[in-house]
């Protein structure tokens, strides 16, 4: 900490290093928040394209309609959302990817299938309500579960410009406080 005009405040390198990682963070959730909007919308466009083309049952014309986006998600997150993540091992990528969205469609269409089964709430309004709600739910699990397990973060590498400065930053203001002191 750093004695200003204005009392202690926080050093400029600690307080850069914490925007910049929400600054990536909002970034992040706005990009899967855009995959996940135009993956919702694939989502509900299918589930009632099936239902009303097939005799299918809600909760099958759902699982068909929750694949379709999953395989839309996979290639928004991979080439858009996580683009800059470790592409080292797809093959484990992908395995975890399927397997938390397989967990996201058990959470969503569980949702979908209480309501339709468990409580009779089956026609075409409250069947879009309940899978738009378990579609909301799944995502919290998945925004989590592929973060961070599947589009894995590189490790930071700091610019070595930025560390040296920041060090000299931090020295200048150890100098000009000792100076004080005795001054």
């Amino acid at each position: 900490m750093e004695r200003g005009s204005s009392g202690l405040q926080e050093a400029p390198a600690a307080r850069g290093s914490v925007r910049q990682r929400l600054d990536r963070l909002g970034r992040e959730v706005a990009k899967f928040g855009a995959v996940g909007g135009a993956g919702l919308l694939v989502n509900l466009l299918v589930f009632n394209l099936v239902r009303q083309v097939t005799d299918l049952q809600v909760v099958r014309a759902s699982v068909i309609a929750t694949v379709v986006a999953i395989i839309f998600n996979y290639i928004g997150f991979r080439y858009f959302t996580y683009r800059d993540r470790d592409k080292s091992r797809r093959t484990k990528e992908m395995t975890l990817f399927l397997l938390f969205s397989a967990a996201g469609l058990v959470i969503e269409n569980g949702v979908l299938y209480t309501a339709t089964y468990g409580f009779g709430w089956d026609s075409p309004l409250q069947s879009n309500i309940f899978k738009f709600l378990g579609i909301g739910i799944a995502t919290l699990f998945r925004f989590w579960s592929y973060r961070t397990w599947v589009f894995r973060a590189l490790p930071v590498r700091e610019d070595p410009v930025a560390g040296g400065e920041s060090f000299l930053e931090t020295r200048r203001g150890a100098d000009k406080a000792a100076r004080q002191r005795v001054g």
